[in-house]
């Protein structure tokens, strides 16, 4: 697979940038009135951090004014585009439910030559980290990233500048994807990341959604401060999604497999489990899955010295290893809204989340190359990460933010204090 740098954020133009630059102190005017006193109850995100944020872009901070000039400009590019829903799709998923959601998945290619006899060219076999573009076509894989990345964008603008364009166009997204019931995806995954020929769905294509659904419960926790065009209706109908989505999560076939997972895998599930859980009110499921991460994940999967063996192990070992410290740390994000500091915990051979963001911490700053197999080496798929541990009490990633590479299209650590996957890998 060829692994492409993440390009939903698009280019930062000069000239619009400076249009944006004298727009920001009357945006941020705006936001003081429209409705968003009130802290935003994100399942990841610490809320407060928002508020505090949004107040010292109100005083002129001039970093804070940068980066939403650059988030602005990100949302821009949004609102011409979408809304998206799992109907549209040429064919529906193998349950002949178009409400399904389907996914093929994404290492897997046909070994023979396509033919009448034989369609697809199967069986397929697979190449990991080689990307088939077949998955781009046909199934909702490319439009639930579109769904999340600009929700996620929209949101935020609208927090930071009070413009009603960007609150209102979220709304519709998340609307006709999870809403309307002319449109709404079911709640489950039975059909993720599917292989031709060899199986309707797997377990593991629940990391189409967990390695980026806790996102949008954010952008929904922001939306809720007072977002025109999100009503209540909006609010009840995504509640109701995302109970029966955890619901599905836990006690599916699929789920339990998921969760059983000893790599990446198994800490994203972790991670959209226990988000879910504080979203729909169930803080017990959460700190209980936040501390059982504590044995079942960091133990065996972070080694003494901080690296990540399972991900070692595969083509895109720099990916997967930033990828998983992207779960790592908002699962730590939400232990703190449960009482459990996952940042504190030390395993039997001195196993820390800490360690696992300073091995990361040479190549991330451009001082010694990745000493493991890369097909496509981004060095600012660290950064978020680096950020994370930085604002946790780690000296070493403190002192290594200067250096850090900044991700395409600028660096909203700011404006978003959580780590998202800033790299464009699927699967």
């Amino acid at each position: 697979m060829t692994v492409r740098p993440r390009r939903r954020w698009g280019v930062v133009l000069t000239a619009l940038a400076g249009c944006v630059a004298v727009l920001v102190p009357t945006a941020a005017s705006q936001a003081a009135t429209a409705g968003s006193h009130q802290v935003p109850r994100t399942a990841v995100i610490d809320g407060k951090r928002l508020e505090d944020a949004r107040k010292r872009l109100e005083r002129g901070d001039p970093a804070l004014r940068r980066a939403v000039r650059d988030l602005t400009v990100r949302a821009d590019g949004w609102l011409g585009q979408g809304p998206w829903t799992v109907v549209d799709k040429p064919k529906p998923a193998p349950s002949g439910d178009v409400h399904d959601y389907l996914s093929q998945a994404p290492y897997w290619w046909p070994s023979h030559p396509k033919t009448p006899e034989n369609p697809w060219g199967c069986p397929y076999v697979q190449r990991d980290g080689e990307r088939n573009p077949e998955v781009d076509t046909g199934t909702d894989r490319p439009d639930i990233g579109k769904v999340v990345n600009s929700t996620t964008t929209l949101s935020l603008a609208w927090y930071y500048t009070g413009e009603k364009k960007y609150a209102e166009h979220a709304s519709k997204i998340l609307r006709t994807w999870f809403v309307d019931p002319a449109t709404r995806m079911n709640p489950h995954l039975n059909h993720g990341q599917f292989i031709p020929c060899k199986y309707d769905g797997r377990a593991i294509g629940i990391i189409d959604f967990s390695q980026m659904y806790t996102s949008v419960l954010d952008a929904i926790a922001i939306l809720d401060t007072g977002a025109p065009g999100w009503s209540g209706k909006d609010r009840s109908g995504m509640r109701a999604w995302n109970t029966a989505f955890l619901d599905w999560l836990v006690n599916s076939p699929f789920g339990k497999q998921e969760a059983a997972a000893k790599n990446n895998h198994g800490t994203f599930h972790d991670m959209q489990v226990a988000a879910l859980a504080v979203a729909t009110g169930d803080k017990a499921l959460a700190r209980r899955t936040v501390l059982d991460a504590r044995a079942k994940r960091i133990d065996p999967q972070i080694a003494a010295d901080g690296s990540q063996p399972q991900e070692l192990a595969r083509t895109r070992s720099w990916h997967y290893s930033t990828f998983d410290l992207v779960a790592y740390t908002r699962l730590a994000d939400i232990g703190r809204k449960v009482g459990v500091d996952l940042w504190a915990y030390r395993g039997p051979q001195g196993q820390s989340l800490f360690k696992a963001v300073d091995y990361l911490l040479p190549a991330a700053t451009g001082a010694a190359p990745w000493p493991h197999p890369e097909l496509e080496f981004y060095r600012y798929a660290a950064t978020d990460v680096v950020h994370a541990a930085a604002d946790a009490g780690d000296r070493r990633a403190k002192a290594a933010v200067p250096r850090l590479q900044a991700p395409p299209g600028g660096d909203l650590w700011a404006l978003r204090p959580a780590a998202e996957q800033l790299d464009s890998i699927a699967g």
